[in-house]
């Protein structure tokens, strides 16, 4: 298919989000740079129209090639995610922060580094956490069913569709889940940071934020055969967490990767899951730019604008949802310092947090539906071939990465407009 003009506007564009995260007076200073000529990472090139168009448009190629199943997939260390992870991943000067040891490396690191007092507040962490984090797993997936019987014209009876109130209101439900396990998990890695040793800082002052090459390769720091598997995975991303979360900054627990928001569509389970069970694995940093980009090219003219809109229709709410992420990590922040945090002010943040990126959810659901039900066939036999398979990858569902049998998902009618009455004024 010909690219139209506003797609290639689109794609050539310099970002017109303006800056976002500029040093001001009393905010911290930004977190640092990757070197060399690479991409610089940050939270407007998160937010610039071409990042987000790629992503959805990624996102939309996942959902019409995917199924329920692969929609599931989540990596755990996008659930409370305020505390400088993902930039930390983004910046890291080896580029080795897409690679399937980068966690298990830097938070091996920290383990090391903790006396067992510090290690067993982790871990008594990890298992007061566990049941929520795994219900926050499957409240995704009632949005995830409705997504789906969208797509497939599979509506209540009477209904024109999804319901926007609905979708955020379940949404919210989801983030004020996230926002008390962001909550729990800053208060109890905020008492470690406080109580470090100077021995230990200057320990973790060895391991640069940024730069993967000074982080030595240890062996396992901590007894897989004395924890569940879930506990054992929480405590690894409280220590990766912890690290970033010490050695960053203000700017680096607001940032997001452009993937972060809308999380229902199966773009994780298209390009992190074949990672999973694989060690030293590097996952593509050009494949959803890549993919996203071809997925256009198939499509129509009338078919792309449907997905290029969503750019300039999520703009207001992307904003909201920077300043929104910026406001809980400054919340967050305190306990670094020994203040008392809001817990009351994190979760209405976050409640208010989950109706945006429900918002747009809504919006890239019905979009994509939209499309999907105008493909011919030659187009899905294009969109298909676009999909890169592995036999041996795992297929899910999935809770978090982590395969699992198809789940008892109750009604989600409720995630729907309710039926037109004829005759009703």
């Amino acid at each position: 298919m010909r690219t139209s003009s506003r797609l290639l506007a689109l794609v050539l564009s310099v970002s017109s989000v303006p800056a976002l995260s500029q040093e001001a007076p009393g905010r911290p200073p930004r977190a640092p740079r990757p070197r060399g000529d690479g991409p610089r990472y940050s939270i407007e090139q998160a937010c610039s129209d071409k990042a987000q168009l790629h992503t959805i448009a990624f996102d939309g190629l996942a959902f019409l090639t995917g199924d329920f199943a692969l929609d599931t997939f989540l990596p755990p260390g996008k659930v409370s995610d305020y505390f400088g992870f993902q930039f930390l991943r983004d910046v890291d000067a080896a580029e080795g922060g897409h690679n399937t040891s980068f966690l298990t490396r830097i938070a091996d690191n920290v383990l090391a580094v903790l006396n067992a007092d510090q290690k067993a507040a982790l871990v008594a962490l990890a298992g007061a956490q566990e049941n929520d984090i795994r219900r926050f797993a499957e409240m995704r997936f009632p949005l995830i069913r409705a997504f789906r019987r969208n797509l497939e014209g599979d509506l209540p009876a009477g209904s024109r569709g999804l319901d926007r109130a609905a979708v955020a209101k379940a949404s919210a439900d989801l983030y004020a889940l996230d926002g008390l396990l962001a909550f729990q998990r800053a208060k109890v890695m905020g008492e470690v940071v406080r109580g470090l040793s100077p021995a230990q800082r200057e320990a973790l002052a060895r391991l640069k934020f940024g730069d993967s090459r000074t982080w030595p390769d240890l062996p396992e720091q901590l007894d897989r055969r004395s924890l569940s598997h879930e506990v054992h995975v929480a405590v690894m991303t409280y220590a990766s967490e912890m690290f970033s979360w010490y050695a960053g900054s203000l700017e680096a627990d607001t940032y997001f990767c452009p993937e972060r928001h809308g999380m229902y569509f199966g773009g994780f389970g298209m390009k992190t899951a074949p990672a999973m069970g694989k060690r030293n694995y590097s996952i593509s940093t050009s494949l959803t730019g890549d993919s996203g980009e071809a997925f256009l090219g198939a499509l129509t003219e009338s078919q792309q604008k449907l997905v290029t809109d969503l750019v300039d229709l999520q703009r207001k709410d992307l904003r909201e949802i920077v300043d929104t992420r910026r406001a809980i990590a400054t919340e967050l922040r305190r306990f670094q310092k020994g203040e008392s945090a809001d817990r009351e002010k994190v979760l209405s943040l976050s409640r208010r947090y989950g109706e945006l990126d429900g918002g747009l959810s809504y919006l890239y659901a019905t979009a994509f539906a939209a499309v999907g039900r105008s493909l011919t066939a030659p187009q899905k036999i294009a969109l298909a071939g676009m999909r890169t398979t592995d036999p041996n990858a795992p297929r899910g569902p999935f809770i978090y990465s982590s395969p699992i049998r198809m789940p008892q998902v109750g009604s989600t009618d409720f995630l729907f407009e309710a039926p037109v009455r004829v005759g009703a004024r």
